[in-house]
């Protein structure tokens, strides 16, 4: 690759990306050419899923994020700029799934699950799309889920529900102050085989990455404020 080349090359960052649907997006985006900045709040989990994309022979860049942290995600974006690293595409991926019920489910459980799911996708559009705006392009899929759609019940844990429902309004309100090329969509990945789906769900992690990588990677007629899953709109 030569330097013009590397200079233009997009750079993709995924939240919560050391393993699980995070990491397979990471893999699929890098396989598509773009440079990949791999983020989590576990920095050994965070080296060794970079180190395993590199193996591959893709481009890498290892950061820990705690994307509850008010603030990481700016200094983060920062540091990348300095490093001459622009963000054109951002996964919000990171996120959480205790279970409880509304009445039940402790406080301190509640705020954990919307300072990751919610606010942690808040900090990081915060951070990163000023840039896409002012470059006139950018990519933000908010990975949700259909336990946060209205249209589908709400159902599910209490507080990952009411998160999910809360990123998806993000989503919107987002989508609505885009302009040029920059495109904001949530995508339901579906029940995957991860550490949080557990063992007996139906779908591969690739295949949950799927439709977050085509968002991911739209083209300039692509949707903007939509919530999909399997490439298909669905409710809010």
């Amino acid at each position: 690759m030569g330097v013009e080349e590397a200079a233009v090359r997009r750079a993709a960052l995924v939240t919560g990306a050391s393993r699980g649907i995070g990491f397979e997006v990471c893999r699929q985006l890098g396989r598509r050419g773009l440079r990949v900045v791999v983020t989590g709040r576990d920095g050994t989990a965070v080296t060794e899923a970079a180190a395993g994309l590199r193996l591959e022979g893709l481009e890498v860049i290892e950061a820990l994020l705690d994307v509850r942290r008010e603030g990481a995600a700016a200094s983060l974006a920062t540091e990348l700029r300095a490093a001459g690293v622009r963000v054109d595409v951002l996964v919000n991926n990171a996120g959480i799934y205790p279970p409880g019920t509304l009445l039940e489910t402790p406080a301190e459980t509640f705020r954990e699950v919307m300072e990751t799911n919610f606010m942690g996708a808040v900090w990081t559009c915060r951070a990163f799309m000023p840039a896409m705006l002012e470059a006139g392009y950018g990519r933000v899929v908010n990975v949700s889920s259909g336990y946060g759609s209205f249209g589908e019940g709400l159902e599910g844990p209490a507080a990952y529900s009411l998160s999910k429902a809360a990123l998806n309004a993000l989503t919107v309100k987002l989508a609505s102050e885009a302009r040029g090329d920059v495109k904001v969509n949530a995508v339901c990945p579906g029940w995957v085989r991860t550490r949080m789906g557990g063992s007996g769900a139906r779908r591969s992690a690739q295949k949950g990455a799927e439709t977050i990588v085509w968002l991911a990677t739209l083209p300039a007629g692509g949707r903007n404020g939509g919530f999909f899953r399997d490439r298909r709109c669905i409710p809010w």
